[in-house]
């Protein structure tokens, strides 16, 4: 998340937009293009990237091969990282579109906002993103931070809501290393709730390394994705959070305003309006348990949906 405010984030990444860039070819997955001159510099290519995240890379997937069904020219870059190394070539037009999450982008731009509901989240978004950027409109799915804990930890402690786990003493948090210094990580369960929580990183985005850790104590609280099938499959709790800890985060395309002409508005928001909360979930099943790649899984769920 942003650790400054609107203006002063602008401010840095202007500093380091340069040195982002060069940093962003090293974290291309296989099947993208090194990010430079070239790939910016071609009138009316599309250039998507995605996170290091793989139901962010099938979305990207899904816009990319939407967009080139409907003629246009498009390049990868997936497999990035986090914010702090793609927003800056999103705003300098290196990287011109990229999906994107409401709550979670909202806290990054503006760590003073307050919206909590989807509708609000998505109408603050819209005033917080730099001048230069937009956002279209925001799908269906949600795909948020959670705090999860297993069955068995639930029905012993009765625990049913992120405010119940401050009856229960000596509990450790899993997610990935920047969770800890996030607005609704453990700094904001403490204050928001009075839940005290160690922390102990496990990078892989709530995936089967964090699922493990909780299944077998390591920790007994967990940062997992609502998408996740995890949460199903093995029999995992996700805590309510009826203080508004965690913002409503639907996904949402993050378009430079030069690269968002209405050809390519129209096929991003009709791909937008069909993804849903089940359909996302599908999705990421299809990559997590029948190992199928991003590529074949957008092709699939488009001609399903028989959008392009």
């Amino acid at each position: 998340m942003f650790t400054a405010g609107k203006k002063g984030r602008i401010a840095v990444i202007g500093a380091i937009a340069v040195s982002a860039a060069i940093a962003l070819a090293g974290c291309s997955s296989s099947s993208s293009t090194p990010l430079g001159s070239s790939a910016s510099a071609s009138a009316g290519t599309i250039v998507i990237g995605s996170q290091a995240y793989y139901s962010n890379e099938i979305i990207a997937e899904i816009y990319a091969q939407a967009l080139e069904a409907n003629g246009q020219t498009v390049t990868r870059q997936f497999n990035i990282g986090q914010r702090d190394a793609y927003l800056p070539s999103v705003e300098n037009g290196t990287i011109t579109l990229f999906p994107e999450y409401t709550g979670n982008l909202l806290q990054y731009l503006d760590k003073t906002a307050t919206a909590t509901t989807s509708a609000d989240v998505y109408a603050a978004l819209q005033k917080a993103v730099p001048d230069n950027l937009t956002v279209l409109d925001q799908a269906p799915a949600a795909d948020q931070d959670a705090y999860v804990v297993t069955k068995a930890f639930s029905d012993a402690n009765g625990v049913t809501s992120i405010a119940d786990l401050a009856k229960v003493p000596n509990l450790t948090l899993g997610a990935n290393q920047e969770f800890s210094t996030r607005p609704y990580g453990p700094t904001g369960a403490l204050s928001t709730y009075g839940v005290t929580l160690g922390f102990t990183p496990i990078n892989d985005s709530g995936g089967p390394l964090t699922v493990q850790a909780l299944q077998n104590n390591t920790v007994q609280v967990a940062d997992i994705y609502t998408s996740s099938s995890a949460i199903t499959k093995d029999n995992l709790v996700v805590l309510s959070d009826p203080k508004g800890l965690i913002l409503a985060s639907n996904v949402v395309p993050l378009i430079n305003k030069a690269a968002a002409t209405p050809e390519v508005t129209s096929v991003i928001n009709k791909v937008d309006a069909a993804l849903t909360s089940s359909e996302l979930a599908a999705l990421n099943d299809e990559s997590t348990v029948d190992q199928k790649s991003s590529a074949d899984i957008a092709k699939a769920w488009l001609a399903k949906e028989k959008l392009f």
